[in-house]
């Protein structure tokens, strides 16, 4: 007879894969990943669906919460067995080394994670132990990322659904948030965001232009248009990271306002002269 937790972990794997990601039930809404860990004691993989939290970008956090229970969850006895995991975001899947974070720099992640979800001193509250942070650190790997996409098209997509997903959070939060939020949850979004941007435009400025230039030369000013554009909206980016360093809540609406606006217009527009070339039968 299967296990309830076991059971309804299986059925939340299902929908976030089914999905790209997304999911009903008690995580709609929220930030998951699928973390894939290798027994500590029997060597075998075993996925757990797990809420994270970004930080800065270049690494995003786990916490061991296991909803305050009094013992940490069996993801983690794996992790700090064998380091090595899988990440699975519902688009990308990489290779990541798990780092427990200790002293300050534990107290530091976990102060944030609680800034921008209260959930978190929550269970903390419900049990005497200290709740492990956990850094997953990306593996970088030679080639393009790895994409849950069976073509090219499909690939733009989903990543493209992913960036108006964060644009749609974003949004939420400058209409929900006040000042006190918007140091926290909109910054962490927006961080998300911004390095997920730099890794897609870096991946096709590098590898995609280059093989539709080279098949497609009609098509050489639509695609300088788009490189042109890479730099126009990491140059926003750069200016909104700054904006919200600050407190003046007017002017974080505004750079997002001006933001998401250009960002959106880039993502039809690089659908409108993209997908078409890569077409099957282009």
């Amino acid at each position: 007879m299967p296990h309830p937790v076991q059971d309804f972990n299986r059925r939340i794997i299902d929908e976030f894969r089914a999905n790209h990601g997304r999911v009903g039930g008690p995580f709609e809404g929220g930030r998951l990943i699928l973390l894939t860990t290798t027994g500590a004691r029997t060597g075998t993989p075993h996925t757990t669906p797990v809420g994270y939290l970004p930080d800065g970008g270049d690494r995003i956090l786990v916490i061991a919460s296991a909803g305050g229970s009094p013992r940490h969850p069996d993801w983690y006895r794996n992790l700090v067995a064998h380091p090595q995991v899988t990440v699975e975001s519902g688009v990308f899947t990489y290779e990541a080394k798990a780092v427990v974070l200790t002293g300050e720099e534990r107290d530091g992640a976990f102060a944030r994670a609680v800034e921008a979800d209260r959930g978190w001193a929550v269970y903390q509250e419900k049990t005497d132990r200290v709740l492990p942070v956990v850094a997953l650190h990306e593996i970088a790997r030679p080639g393009p990322p790895n994409i849950n996409a069976s073509t090219p098209g499909e690939a733009i997509r989903l990543v493209h659904d992913v960036f108006r997903r964060e644009l749609a959070l974003i949004r939420k939060e400058l209409v929900a948030g006040s000042t006190s939020t918007l140091g926290a949850q909109l910054r962490v979004n927006c961080l998300t965001f911004c390095q997920g941007l730099h890794n897609h435009h870096t991946g096709e400025d590098m590898a995609m232009f280059p093989f539709l230039a080279d098949r497609h030369p009609e098509a050489a000013p639509a695609l300088d248009r788009l490189r042109a554009e890479h730099e126009h909206i990491a140059a926003l980016v750069e200016e909104l990271r700054q904006t919200l360093s600050g407190t003046d809540i007017d002017s974080v609406r505004a750079e997002v306002d001006r933001l998401t606006t250009e960002l959106e217009a880039h993502l039809t527009y690089e659908e409108d002269q993209l997908l078409p070339l890569l077409a099957p039968h282009a």
